[in-house]
């Protein structure tokens, strides 16, 4: 049996090298990238990314039906190859949200410019451009100032999905006046979390798994110990608004850090975000770079 694995191998290396042109190369060329950016497009970073994987695994296993049945093991190879069919069927389903997005992509107009020279997807001028330390700061003053209870989450990736994946999905630009309605004390949403990913309002209303750490202190709230807690399990960082006093604190890897002005809570915030502080020295290096190029 293992020498005629080996023979069929051996076969289909030789018909391919003989088969393969330099069209049939461009041609799988073409279709690998086609994929890969469908992936990085609609599938990355989002919760069906994890079955990527799955796909592999399918694929895996249809190259060995394909193997068993040639190498005369023809019931053992049919079974497998019927199961790779079923699964394959069941993907339609799962992936039914990312095929809707990517039909309604084609749609819009322009969108090779947009898939080719955006990032994302997205060709947004800069001009256009929220300022979101701006907004969330101005909102987290309002927050301390009238003593409202918030709790926001800054999720990084994929891990950080495990839990906020429940609640109210809204999918907004990030403003004050939006972060300032979620949390009043008379709306629906106010008690749960906010979550903010990729510098948009993904959902509110989010339950987050409280920490179990025996040595937290009594003082500490519910809104507290779901920021720990939700900081144990992912890396996205938690911002808490007291609704007792007011404070505000940002939670990272289980450490809570309390913030006496909002200056120190903007530089933080700007590093979790990853956006770059523009300084003087920035603008004035720019200006420079301009006047060299324009001759003076």
């Amino acid at each position: 049996m293992i020498d005629t694995l080996i023979a069929v191998i051996q076969s289909v290396i030789g018909q391919l090298k003989w088969s393969l042109s330099w069209i049939n190369i461009v041609e799988i060329f073409i279709i690998a990238s086609s994929l890969f950016l469908f992936y990085r497009k609609f599938i990355k970073n989002t919760s069906s990314e994890k079955l990527v994987k799955g796909i592999f695994i399918l694929i895996f296993m249809w190259i060995m039906s394909e193997v068993l049945i040639l190498i005369n093991l023809r019931i053992l190879g049919l079974f497998v190859k019927g199961l790779v069919t079923v699964i394959s069927l069941s993907l339609i389903v799962i992936f039914q949200p990312e095929l809707r997005r990517f039909l309604g992509y084609l749609g819009q107009p322009g969108f090779i410019g947009k898939t080719l020279f955006s990032k994302d997807g997205i060709s947004a001028k800069p001009d256009e451009e929220v300022d979101i330390i701006k907004e969330i700061i101005e909102a987290v003053k309002y927050l301390t100032k009238t003593k409202t209870g918030a709790l926001i989450v800054f999720k990084k990736g994929v891990d950080s999905g495990a839990y906020p994946d429940v609640g109210t999905k809204i999918d907004a630009i990030i403003s004050t006046e939006l972060i300032l309605t979620i949390f009043h004390p008379n709306t629906p949403l106010h008690d749960g979390a906010m979550v903010i990913y990729k510098n948009k309002i993904q959902s509110a209303g989010v339950l987050l798994p409280l920490t179990e750490d025996p040595k937290l202190s009594w003082k500490y709230g519910t809104r507290h110990r779901a920021a720990i807690g939700m900081s144990e399990v992912s890396d996205a960082a938690c911002l808490v608004v007291s609704e007792e006093t007011g404070d505000v604190s940002v939670c990272m890897d289980g450490l809570l850090k309390k913030y006496e002005d909002l200056k120190t809570l903007k530089e933080d915030l700007e590093s979790i975000l990853e956006i770059k502080k523009i300084t003087e020295e920035d603008v004035a290096k720019h200006k420079n770079l301009l006047d060299m190029l324009r001759g003076k």
